[in-house]
């Protein structure tokens, strides 16, 4: 059975692409809570698994919301101006407390009646628990995503950037009907072959946002919530080469400017790393490995990310460049 999304010029007009980090976090706990995580993540799940499970987050909230299918709350992916984390997670946190219990309520259907716990408390007063909600959020943001951020970022960005272009070359119905084998624009309208994912302008504000996402793959999510424009979360381009590890350009010249041992631990970090695993992989002393993040990271070229005790170092986008071969 398929479900049909009717267009009217003005949603023509008002269809927009956005990168939201929610739909990140909300997608990959789902590829998180499946007994086989999808083969493009598991590398990716290898690394953050331990990390989330040590701080509990593996029977957290977003445990409890977030099934391998079915339905996750609304709530949990906002529609806001920027989409950045920030402002989705204020959103989250000023939900109308109706909406949470409708969203809650979805799920004790899914699940016979039955929800755990928290989630009980939770629908009996969203005002109270919805800041440990978002408290978790941002410490699932900080283990499980912030130290792959640039990489993801770049190929959202790159899917937005190869849409739009598309639109402009071919217009808005072709670019709809190629973002998915499930997707297809007919007679004014968007058909979705997954009745899973059935969205419907009944209630719904005008338009259509578009959310390219890395761990949405294989399928599309959509949200429909009154007044708020429908949204749609679809593979992004380019998830195959994500986790691939990167071609780097000869270091001599980049050693020249930052140092050999600083040019070093940027290529060690294709993966984010601790200090002593950056000390026992490049040879180096602990202390000697830690000066040199401080100044790197000074120079915008790593970030740290914190999992209980534990520091992780990441590249940042800028530091990607400067290593990525020009090919």
């Amino acid at each position: 059975m398929k479900a049909r999304l009717a267009f009217s010029v003005n949603d023509l007009a008002e269809t927009r692409f956005a990168v939201s980090a929610m739909w990140e976090v909300v997608t990959s706990c789902r590829a998180l809570a499946g007994a086989t995580v999808p083969d493009p993540h598991r590398g990716w799940a290898g690394q953050v698994g331990p990390r989330l499970a040590a701080a509990g987050l593996d029977r957290g909230w977003l445990a409890d919301m977030v099934a391998p299918v079915g339905h996750f709350p609304d709530f949990l992916n906002p529609t806001t101006a920027s989409h950045e984390l920030p402002d989705e997670l204020a959103a989250i946190e000023a939900t109308d407390p109706e909406q949470v219990r409708r969203d809650l309520d979805l799920l004790s259907a899914e699940r016979d009646g039955r929800l755990p716990p928290r989630l009980r408390n939770l629908h009996r007063n969203p005002r109270a628990y919805l800041p440990k909600v978002v408290a978790e959020i941002e410490t699932y943001w900080e283990l499980a995503i912030a130290p792959y951020w640039a990489r993801i970022r770049s190929v959202l960005d790159a899917d937005v950037f190869h849409r739009g272009r598309q639109v402009a070359e071919h217009g808005t119905a072709r670019t709809l009907d190629q973002l998915h084998h499930t997707v297809r624009w007919d007679s004014g309208g968007l058909q979705l072959a997954q009745r899973h994912c059935a969205i419907t302008r009944i209630e719904t504000g005008a338009g259509l946002l578009l959310v390219p996402s890395v761990f949405a793959w294989p399928r599309v999510l959509t949200r429909s919530v009154a007044s708020e424009p429908p949204q749609l979360a679809y593979p992004a381009r380019g998830i195959g080469a994500l986790w691939e590890s990167r071609r780097h350009a000869p270091m001599d010249a980049l050693a020249a400017v930052i140092g050999r041992s600083r040019a070093l631990i940027l290529a060690e970090l294709d993966s984010p790393a601790s200090t002593t695993e950056l000390a026992e992989r490049s040879g180096m002393s602990a202390a000697g490995v830690s000066q040199h993040l401080t100044a790197l990271r000074a120079a915008g070229l790593t970030s740290t990310h914190r999992a209980g005790r534990r520091v992780f170092y990441a590249r940042t986008g800028l530091a990607d460049a400067l290593l990525t071969a020009q090919v």
